[in-house]
């Protein structure tokens, strides 16, 4: 953005999570976006690193493999701002040159959206699995 309002008092952070689950080929890396209340980008960011650190931790998933959670960096950090309340503007990512047809492949159906979306029936693990043996 560039631009930060004097009264600016919250701002959003893409924090970078990565999970990685002992002996699984891969990882998992999270992008939360997450609200910050801040008055400066630099009070932002240090509180914004503050919360990616304290999501870091490490536990055993059901088959006793370790998985780790850990803190890579801060992708976004932008003020917000309009005043939080139903359909504030949080975030915007302006894109130049965007076909039709790529944009129209951004949309998915209702039924697609993450809000709408049934979790996998609990006990199916997912690959690789980050659930805990706790739960």
């Amino acid at each position: 953005m560039g631009y930060i309002p004097e009264d600016t008092e919250w701002f959003v952070a893409e924090l970078v999570m990565e999970i990685t689950v002992q002996g699984a080929a891969q990882n998992v890396v999270d992008r939360n976006l997450t609200l910050v209340r801040a008055t400066t980008p630099d009070e932002a960011h240090q509180k914004a690193e503050y919360w990616g650190h304290l999501g870091e931790t490490s536990y055993n998933n059901p088959a006793g493999q370790l998985v780790e959670i850990r803190f890579r960096g801060i992708s976004k950090l932008d003020a917000v701002i309009e005043d939080i309340e139903d359909g504030a503007e949080i975030l915007c990512e302006r894109i130049k040159g965007v076909p039709f047809d790529e944009v129209a492949g951004w949309i998915p159906p209702k039924e697609r959206l993450e809000a709408f979306m049934s979790p996998p029936p609990f006990g199916v693990p997912t690959s690789p699995d980050t659930s805990s043996r706790e739960v």
